[in-house]
C-alpha cells in the first residue's frame, strides 16, 4: 500500500462554483418562494376557470312545489315586472299588442350572435338577462348588444338558484355579473330575472324574500308572461305556436340564446317577428314596456322624455318613471341605482336606440347605468382575468393530454425494449467476445466517508477480479485516509493507495485517480458504495467490444428497509432496469451513475476528462463519451449497494443537484443536436428522449396531480379516482416487470401507491425548483450528504 501527499505550497484558487455558492444559497430562498407562487397562481386560474363552468361553487338545487303562503296575492296575480317603489311591491304589466322579448343565459359564441343579426334585420330590440360567468368570458359578444340598441338584465353570476343562497353569496352573484357587464360594455343594469324562474305565480315563501331583498337594492325582477319552451326543442312550429300571446295581450316572452343547442330558436325567431308584426304587435325592450305602461309613448314623445330623462338623471329620477317613483327607489339603495357609482347618472351610455337620439338617453336601454370609477376598472380586471383563465387552463389539459399519451407510450416502449434487452444479453450464446482478465483500476473519490470507505474497500478485498484500488481523498476532514490505510492493512491488501489532495470536488479528484491508474479500464465508485464480489468482472466484460468505450453497472439501494429507502429502491430498480435497458439499445445511454461505472482510461483523457463545468460530472462524461464515438452500454450483471439519503432533507440536496447538474450537462452539449455521424446519435435521439421525459415531462406532471385533486374535489370524485387508479395499475405492471427482470422481491411494490403520493410529488417540486434555478442563472456547489456506514456487504442486504 502506497501513500501519496501533495506537495505544500499556495493554496488552490477556488473554482468558478466554490466563488458562486455565497450567491446561490442566497438566491435558493426567493426561487422556492417563485415556484410556490407559480403553483398558487396555477391553482387561482384553475379555481377561477372552475367558478366560470360552475364545477367550482356550483349549485344544481333547484326549488319546486314550495308554498306561497306568505307571497303577496297582488304579487302572484301580478304582471310580470315587479318593482319595490317606496318599499312596497308594485307589479307591471306589458301593455297590449307589445312584446318584449327576451333571452336567457347568454351570451353564446354561437347562437347569441345569430340572434342579433336576426333583430337588427327586422328592426326589433331584445332584453338579454345575462349570466355573469357567460359576459365576462364572451365580453366583445356583450358589447355588440348594448351597441345594437338591446338591453341587459342579470342572471346572476353563475345561474344558482338563489333561494338556496346565503346574503353573502346572493351578493357575490349580483356584484360580480355586474362588474362582468362593467369590463364587457362598460355599464351596469337595475334589471334582474331569477333562474329557474318563472311566471310571477311561482313565487314561494323562499324566493320572495330574494325578491324583496333586491327590489329594496334597486333591482326590478322580471317574470314570463309567455314561455316559448324552446329549451325543449319541440320544433320550430310549437316554439312560433307556444311563444305566442292570446287575445292581442301584451307579454313578457321567454326565448334562449344558449344553455344548450338552439339552432330550433334561431329559425323560429325570424318567422315569429314577421308573424306577431303582421298581426300588429309592436317590440319593445322591458323598460320600453315599463315607459308604455307608464303612459309615455317611446315613439311620440321621444323628444320631450329625453328632456325629462335628462331632469331625472340630476335629481336622481330613473327614465320612464313617474316623478319622484324611481328616485324613492334610489334612495333606498343608498341613493344609487345597483353597481353605480356616486353621482352617476341613469342612461348615459351614449347609445342610440331605436327610441333616442344622438347625446340622448336611449329609454329602450333605461335600465343601464354608466361604469365609472373603481366599478369599471374591476370589471375590466375580471374579464381579464377570465381571459387569461380561457386560455391557460385548456392550454394545459391539451398540452397535459399530450404528456399523458406521451408517457402512456413511453411506457409501452420501455416494456417492448427492455424484454428485449433482456433476451438478447441474457441468451446463452450471447458474448461481447473475448473473456477480459486484464487487471483494472478502480478509483474511489472520497470525502469525509469515515463511515462507510472500510465497508467499501472490504468488499473490494473479495473481488473475483485482479484490480489496483486508489483512494483519492478529497481534502476529508475526519481521517477518511487513516481510516483506509487501517482497513486495507487489516484486510490484507497490498493493492491499495491512498492520495491526498487539497478539497477541490469530486471531478478533480477522480481526474487525479485517472491520471495515477495503472492499466487501461478504470472502474469508478462511490465512497459510500459497496461492490458484489464478480462486479468488477461483469463490469469489464463489454470492453472485449472495441466500440464500447464506457459501461454502466446495475446500483441498487441498500439501506432500503426503510419508507424512504423503499420509495428510493423502487426508483432504482425501475430506472436501471427499464431506462437504461431501452436506452443501451438505442445507444443513447445518459448518465453512467457515479456509483458504478467503466471507462477506458484512453477515452476519458481524450474527451479532457471528468469536467468541472457541470454537478452532474457522470451525464457529463457520458455525453461526451458518446460526441468522441465511443458506445455506451449497460451491464445489468454488474452489481453495487449504495447508500439512498435517509431523510427527506437529504433527498431534496441530493437530487436537486442531479436535476440542475443534468440540465447543465444537457446545455453544455447542446451542440451535440447537430453532431454527424455515430457521435451525433445522442444528439438525435438521447438529448430529445431526456428532455422530453426526465426534464419536460416532470415539470408537467405537478399538473396532472392538480388537475386529479381538482377533478375529485369538484368534478367528478369516482371517475378521477379510477382514472388515478389506471395509472397506478399501469406503472404497478412496469415496476413489476422490472422487479422481475432483477429477481428483486415484490414485497416493496407495496410502498408503490403512497411513492405516488409523496415522493413522486417531492421530486417534481425539486425539478422545478432546478428548472427555476437554471432560467435564474444560479450556480450550485457540490453538496456531500451526511452517510451512517450502515451498508455493508451485500450478503448483508436483504
Amino acid at each position: 500500500m502506497a501513500t501519496t501527499t501533495p506537495s505544500r505550497g499556495r493554496r488552490r484558487a477556488p473554482s468558478r462554483m466554490t466563488r458562486a455558492a455565497g450567491k446561490a444559497a442566497a438566491l435558493q430562498k426567493p426561487r422556492v418562494i417563485l415556484a410556490l407562487l407559480l403553483l398558487l397562481a396555477l391553482t387561482s386560474v384553475m379555481l377561477l376557470d372552475g367558478y366560470l363552468r360552475a364545477e367550482v361553487g356550483g349549485d344544481e338545487r333547484v326549488r319546486s312545489n314550495a308554498s306561497s303562503s306568505k307571497v303577496p296575492d297582488k304579487v302572484l296575480d301580478g304582471g310580470p315586472i315587479l318593482s319595490f317603489r317606496g318599499g312596497e311591491a308594485q307589479s307591471q304589466s306589458v301593455p297590449e299588442k307589445t312584446i318584449a322579448l327576451t333571452f336567457d343565459d347568454g351570451p353564446n359564441p354561437t347562437w347569441t350572435p345569430q340572434i342579433l343579426k336576426i333583430l337588427e334585420a327586422n328592426d326589433v330590440p331584445g332584453t338579454f338577462f345575462v349570466v355573469g360567468s357567460m359576459v365576462s368570458r364572451y365580453p366583445s359578444i356583450v358589447k355588440d348588444l348594448v351597441d345594437q340598441g338591446n338591453e341587459i338584465g342579470i342572471h346572476t353570476f353563475t345561474h344558482v338558484d338563489l333561494s338556496y343562497q346565503s346574503d353573502d353569496r346572493i351578493a357575490r352573484e349580483m356584484d360580480q355579473t355586474q362588474l362582468a357587464l362593467a369590463g364587457a360594455a362598460g355599464i351596469t343594469t337595475t334589471l334582474f330575472r331569477a333562474p329557474y324562474s318563472s311566471e310571477a305565480d311561482a313565487i314561494d315563501n323562499y324566493s320572495w324574500p330574494v325578491y324583496k331583498k333586491l327590489g329594496e337594492e334597486g333591482y326590478t325582477s322580471v317574470f314570463v308572461d309567455t314561455d316559448s319552451d324552446d329549451w325543449k326543442r319541440p320544433g320550430v312550429s310549437k316554439i312560433i305556436k307556444w311563444a305566442t300571446p292570446s287575445k292581442n295581450k301584451g307579454a313578457s316572452v321567454l326565448f334562449h340564446d344558449a344553455g344548450g343547442e338552439r339552432s330550433q330558436t334561431v329559425k323560429a325567431l325570424g318567422t315569429y317577428i314577421k308573424k306577431m308584426k303582421a298581426k300588429g304587435y309592436t317590440f319593445t325592450t322591458i323598460s320600453g314596456a315599463i315607459r308604455q305602461g307608464n303612459g309615455q309613448d317611446t315613439q311620440s314623445g321621444q323628444n320631450a322624455q329625453a328632456g325629462q330623462n335628462a331632469q331625472a338623471g340630476q335629481s336622481g329620477q330613473q327614465p320612464g318613471s313617474e316623478q319622484g317613483e324611481q328616485s324613492e327607489q334610489s334612495e333606498q339603495a343608498g341613493g344609487q341605482a345597483p353597481g353605480a357609482q356616486q353621482g352617476q347618472q341613469p342612461g348615459q351610455n351614449g347609445q342610440l336606440g331605436q327610441s333616442g337620439e344622438a347625446g340622448g338617453v336611449n329609454s329602450l336601454q333605461a335600465a343601464h347605468r354608466t361604469a365609472t370609477g373603481t366599478t369599471l376598472y374591476e370589471g375590466k380586471a375580471l374579464v381579464a382575468a377570465v381571459a387569461v383563465a380561457e386560455w391557460t387552463v385548456p392550454g394545459l389539459a391539451t398540452g397535459l393530454a399530450v404528456v399523458g399519451v406521451a408517457v402512456m407510450g413511453r411506457f409501452g416502449m420501455m416494456l417492448i425494449l427492455a424484454r428485449r434487452h433482456y433476451r438478447q444479453r441474457n441468451k446463452r450464446r450471447f458474448s461481447w467476445g473475448p473473456t477480459v482478465t486484464q487487471p483494472v483500476s478502480v478509483i474511489v473519490p472520497a470525502y469525509n466517508e469515515k463511515e462507510c470507505i472500510a465497508n467499501t474497500l472490504e468488499s473490494l478485498a473479495k473481488s473475483t477480479h485482479p484490480i489496483e484500488i486508489i483512494v483519492v481523498d478529497d481534502g476529508s476532514t475526519d481521517d477518511t485516509s487513516q481510516i483506509a490505510r487501517d482497513a486495507a492493512r487489516s484486510f490484507g491488501m497490498t493493492n491499495v493507495r491512498v492520495i491526498r489532495q487539497e478539497n477541490a470536488g469530486k471531478p478533480a479528484a477522480l481526474n487525479n485517480g485517472v491520471r495515477s491508474a495503472s492499466y487501461d479500464i478504470v472502474v469508478m465508485m462511490d465512497g459510500d458504495t459497496v461492490f458484489e464480489p464478480d462486479a468488477v468482472h461483469q463490469l469489464v466484460q463489454p470492453f472485449a467490444d472495441p466500440e464500447v468505450g464506457a459501461v454502466a453497472g446495475n446500483a441498487k439501494v441498500g439501506n432500503r428497509n426503510t419508507i424512504i429507502g423503499a420509495w428510493q429502491h423502487i426508483e432504482y430498480v425501475m430506472g436501471f432496469n427499464l431506462d437504461r435497458r431501452m436506452y443501451d439499445l438505442l445507444r443513447c445511454m445518459p448518465t453512467i451513475p457515479g456509483a458504478i461505472g467503466a471507462f477506458r482510461r484512453d477515452a476519458v483523457l481524450e474527451v479532457g476528462g471528468m469536467s468541472e463545468d457541470t454537478l452532474a460530472e457522470d451525464t457529463d462524461i457520458t455525453i461526451a463519451m458518446h460526441r468522441g464515438g465511443w458506445r455506451v452500454v449497460y451491464q445489468e450483471h454488474a452489481r453495487a449497494w449504495t447508500e439512498a439519503p435517509a431523510s427527506l432533507k437529504q433527498l431534496w440536496s441530493q437530487r436537486y443537484r442531479w436535476s440542475y447538474g443534468t440540465m447543465q450537462a444537457l446545455w453544455k452539449h447542446r451542440k451535440s443536436l447537430t453532431d454527424k455521424g455515430p457521435s451525433g446519435r445522442f444528439g438525435r435521439v438521447g438529448m430529445p428522449l431526456v428532455v422530453i421525459f426526465q426534464i419536460v415531462t416532470p415539470v408537467f406532471a405537478p399538473l396532472i396531480d392538480v388537475f386529479t385533486a381538482y377533478s375529485m374535489i369538484f368534478i367528478d370524485f369516482k371517475a378521477a379516482l379510477l382514472a388515478w387508479l389506471a395509472v397506478l395499475g399501469i406503472q404497478l405492471v412496469c415496476a413489476a416487470y422490472a422487479f422481475r427482470l432483477d429477481r428483486e422481491k415484490y414485497r416493496y411494490l407495496l410502498m408503490m401507491p403512497l411513492q405516488q403520493l409523496a415522493y413522486r410529488q417531492m421530486m417534481y417540486l425539486v425539478l422545478i425548483h432546478s428548472c427555476i434555478t437554471a432560467l435564474t442563472g444560479g450556480r450550485l456547489r457540490w453538496q456531500k450528504l451526511k452517510r451512517t456506514g450502515e451498508v455493508g456487504t451485500p450478503a448483508g442486504v436483504s
